[in-house]
């Protein structure tokens, strides 16, 4: 599946979260929602972004915006990650890459890292807006952990 673009209809799903309990796209239907994907919890880059998104979920609140994250973790994985930092919003877990595969962001991927280029298989850390009709407003791939939660706020 190719990523979503901005006008497009965002992809269904149903996937656990978690907890276990089953979470579907459309169970966000008439609010706004940012779904993140982060390669693996509590690894340093995606605890920076889970913080951020933590530090400023009273402000996505105000504005009426859900906040989702998912990652190839498991539930009991994202479930701990949740606790050990505080995350006030749902983690998705997607240990099959099955949501990254249906959000076009699993595969082969090429990254700088310390000024060499890494090739891997797995998910780029990317960010997606959808508005309350289902409809991708924002779409990023390889998102900086660091500066994405700020960009995010500036949009909405």
């Amino acid at each position: 599946m190719t990523m979503p673009q901005v006008g497009d209809t965002a992809p269904d799903f149903e996937i656990a979260n978690e907890k276990g309990d089953m979470v579907k796209l459309s169970d966000y239907h008439g609010k706004q929602l940012i779904l993140y994907f982060y390669p693996k919890a509590d690894t340093p880059g995606c605890t920076k972004q889970a913080c951020a998104f933590r530090d400023n979920y009273s402000k996505f609140e105000e504005k009426g915006v859900v906040v989702l994250g998912a990652s190839i973790d498991t539930p009991q994985e994202q479930m701990d990650f949740k606790q050990k930092y505080n995350l006030p919003f749902t983690l998705l877990a997607d240990p099959d890459h099955w949501l990254a595969d249906l959000y076009g962001i699993w595969g082969d991927h090429k990254v700088n890292y310390n000024g060499k280029d890494v090739e891997y298989t797995g998910l780029r850390r990317s960010t997606f807006i959808i508005d309350e009709n289902g409809i991708v407003t924002y779409s990023a791939f390889g998102v900086d952990p660091t500066t994405n939660t700020a960009e995010i706020l500036e949009l909405l």
